[in-house]
């Protein structure tokens, strides 16, 4: 807590909190465990604006084993304190119910809500349900089993329940030899299909070393405004459950502080007793766990296998998001945008400059503009450039920079946050000219992005910044980089195809660029300009102006040329 006073702040969130301490008092316990384990209960119960907020507000199923006389096995969501055992939380429902199957199907517990104390079934108040007759129940109702034999089901249900089925497995099996030796078949059949069930479900489950048990798995995957902590809970060589906890962040916490605070938070869910962890981040947690970062083997792939899920599930929640909540999902885009590129904020507008030309003929220009991360169309412009001759990518890039800020500025209009440039140091360098001198530097963001390896190229800064290839970011300026590329060569093929079709018009004496429309609004082509007949040109441009034309159009030389 000291460094809070005795140091300057370089977060703003951090600077406003110590500003706002209006009191400081101290708890005192007994470890470092205790002390994390009183923040976590006090930041559940005051919720204070400043700390970390979990984003984990569902209930969970948890099997219950009732505490009364003939205890039943049932799914709840209710967890009241009345004695009765409670396993879980399980993160998923579909592979709980799997696991009721499996137990139902192993052990016949009785399933209806009878009293079933010693006095009333002594008094032989029940009869006998369906559930007895297709052998689902062993009938305590009406005292077929004693409360020895009941509870030593409930005691291996127990033991499946925490992941551990050698028990069960060899239970069964004895039983089904010492059928077999009595030549009562059919029962050993029917508990060698037990058998099969119980290796069926524990083969479905994540094996990964049968001496690695009794293991909590934590990593740690953080992004600019959110932290993703995942627990995998390892018995008997076997993942027996995966959960993954959203964390908001409030004061740019570091990924081991998040961790920290998950770990605590999480096996307090689920009631963890491991006292081994396997973690991603050095994380300080004192004396009460053995704390491993795992630098290879079976260990290190665990490890690897946490990361992997929280990151599927923070890919997940991107994908929710777009729908349910499109607003934080382009905040969190913009803030790793900013983070990624070292910008002073958030790139909600950016434009994107391209040159296009052949050999230097017909020059020209597109600026693409996206708008919270999307293209905004209506706004593209095309520019045709004018005071380069030949082709000189670095003059042409200056001069169209230069036209679309300055035009900005005239007309008091929106500036970008983002420049990006198509090309490298030169292009980057050019642009750059025309900002300075119209007093842009430092108000506008500028970067180059070069097509060989995707290196993106900061003023004055030698080192190209490499991105992930995945990245949200590098994705963004990809796509606005190609978007001005499309939209410049579409107008550059334009230009040259409209060229082409009237440079053989124009090369005729008394032809301008009205006599060119007409005649090819009137003929579609060139070619059947040139096929016309001298009366059809007579007739559309008069005898004079229509024998001129036909005779330059049929000369010897011309017509050995078409």
């Amino acid at each position: 807590m000291l460094s809070y006073f005795t140091k300057t702040h370089n977060q703003r969130k951090t600077t406003l909190l110590v500003k706002n301490i209006a009191r400081i008092e101290h708890i005192v316990v007994n470890s470092e465990m205790d002390a994390l384990l009183l923040e976590n209960s006090l930041i559940k119960k005051y919720k204070p604006r400043f700390n970390v907020m979990w984003k984990d507000d569902k209930t969970y199923p948890w099997i219950c084993i009732k505490n009364e006389p003939f205890p039943r096995i049932f799914l709840t969501r209710r967890t009241p304190v009345d004695g009765s055992e409670y396993y879980g939380p399980f993160t998923s429902i579909k592979p709980i119910r799997a696991l009721m199957d499996l137990i139902k199907t192993l052990y016949p517990i009785r399933s209806c809500h009878y009293d079933l104390s010693p006095e009333k079934v002594a008094a032989k108040k029940y009869k006998v349900c369906l559930e007895y007759h297709i052998g689902n129940c062993l009938a305590p109702c009406i005292d077929l089993v004693s409360p020895l034999n009941y509870d030593e089901n409930i005691e291996a249900i127990r033991q499946i329940i925490k992941g551990n089925y050698k028990q069960s497995l060899e239970a069964f099996r004895e039983e089904m030899e010492r059928f077999a030796l009595t030549q009562e078949y059919e029962k050993a059949q029917w508990i060698k299909e037990k058998i099969e069930h119980l290796e069926h479900y524990q083969a479905r489950s994540t094996v990964v070393n049968p001496k690695i048990s009794n293991v909590d798995v934590f990593s740690v995957f953080s992004d600019e405004s959110y932290g993703y902590v995942n627990y995998l809970q390892v018995a008997h060589g076997a993942i027996v459950r995966s959960h993954t906890l959203e964390i908001k962040k409030k004061l740019e916490e570091t990924d081991a502080e998040l961790l920290a605070l998950g770990v605590i938070e999480i096996r307090q869910l689920f009631s963890s007793t491991a006292e081994t962890l396997f973690v991603s981040e050095k994380v300080s947690l004192g004396d009460a766990f053995t704390i491993h970062i795992p630098k290879q083997g079976d260990k290190k792939k665990l490890v690897d296998l946490s990361i992997r899920n929280a990151k599927y599930f923070r890919m997940e929640r991107f994908k929710q998001m777009k729908v349910v909540d499109p607003d934080r999902h382009l905040k969190r885009i913009m803030a790793q945008m900013k983070a990624d590129l070292r910008l002073s904020q958030p790139p909600f507008h950016i434009e994107c400059f391209d040159n296009s030309n052949i050999q230097g003929t017909t020059p020209v220009a597109a600026c693409v503009v996206f708008k919270n991360g999307k293209p905004s169309k209506k706004e593209y412009r095309h520019y045709n450039i004018k005071t380069v001759t030949g082709p000189d990518d670095f003059a042409s890039m200056e001069e169209v920079v230069f036209r679309r800020y300055k035009r900005l500025l005239e007309e008091d209009a929106e500036l970008p946050q983002l420049i990006v440039i198509d090309g490298g140091k030169g292009q980057l360098s050019a642009a750059l000219k025309s900002i300075e001198v119209l007093g842009l530097r430092g108000k506008i963001a500028i970067l180059g992005i070069a097509k060989r390896l995707e290196e993106i190229y900061f003023p004055e800064d030698p080192i190209p910044l490499y991105l992930d290839k995945k990245s949200e970011t590098l994705k963004i300026i990809q796509q606005a980089r190609d978007e001005a590329h499309r939209f410049g060569i579409t107008f550059h093929r334009q230009k040259r195809s409209k060229k082409g079709l009237y440079s053989s018009l124009d090369a005729l004496p008394g032809i301008g660029p009205a006599l060119r429309e007409r005649l090819l609004q009137q003929f579609k082509s060139v070619k059947r300009v040139k096929e016309a007949s001298e009366e059809e040109l007579q007739s559309l441009l008069g005898i004079k102006k229509g024998s001129a034309i036909f005779t330059a159009l049929n000369k010897p030389d011309r017509a050995g040329q078409s």
